[in-house]
């Protein structure tokens, strides 16, 4: 492994050893555990597919995103190449808007070496991705987590992480993304499960109290 890739998430085990690690360390997050019981894996592959993707699901709803990708894929737009040589008329006929089919072309002629990000470290891959267009911090984090498996990353300025914080550490308010990023750091090296568990706690509170 590359200088400065930490521990990977390969598997439910890794999972559940970081769960017991936080419920170890802070008796809210035992609480929250019991509550929910086994966190998902959640991983995903990587690649140039997996990021356009993210681009294709900002701000719609899982429905469109799905349909539009389902087009997508179907018109072999999965591939770095293929987006590259198409125009913005062709992505925007499968359903892209103007604004996310010059992200998708953005991406396409990056030249990421998705490879090389697997032994890239954290910082890095949040780096390379975020200075391509179209891809924000939030994205980017995400990828780490779930692409690439990263125990330590974590992405504050998820509003339902800091939703599910507001409501498992009973703050007066919704933490913002600095706050919440600083929070986090007591949760290192396991940030990311400590987000999947934050994650299935508002999900769960979410169910219960009918929250919209």
């Amino acid at each position: 492994m590359g200088q400065g890739v930490g521990r990977i998430i390969q598997s439910d085990a890794c999972v559940a050893e970081g769960a017991a690690w936080l419920a170890a360390q802070d008796p809210r997050m035992a609480r929250a555990l019991e509550q929910v019981g086994p966190l998902p894996l959640r991983r995903k592959s990587d690649g140039f597919d997996q990021l356009l993707n993210a681009i294709v699901g900002q701000q719609v709803s899982v429905a469109s995103a799905n349909a539009i990708w389902g087009r997508l894929c179907d018109a072999g737009m999965r591939d770095a190449a293929r987006v590259a040589q198409s125009t913005a008329e062709d992505l925007r006929a499968l359903g892209l808007s103007q604004q996310k089919a010059r992200y998708a072309k953005a991406l396409a002629v990056a030249d990421i070496d998705f490879d090389g990000l697997r032994n890239a470290s954290d910082d890095d891959v949040i780096k390379t991705l975020t200075a391509v267009t179209g891809i924000g911090v939030w994205t980017a984090e995400v990828y780490a987590m779930f692409s690439l498996g990263r125990a330590d990353v974590f992405a504050p300025g998820d509003l339902a992480l800091q939703e599910g914080a507001r409501m498992l550490f009973d703050l007066p308010e919704r933490p913002k993304d600095k706050a919440l990023r600083q929070m986090a750091m007591e949760w290192s090296p396991w940030r990311s499960v400590a987000a999947r568990l934050l994650w299935a706690y508002y999900a769960k509170a979410k169910t219960r109290e009918g929250i919209r």
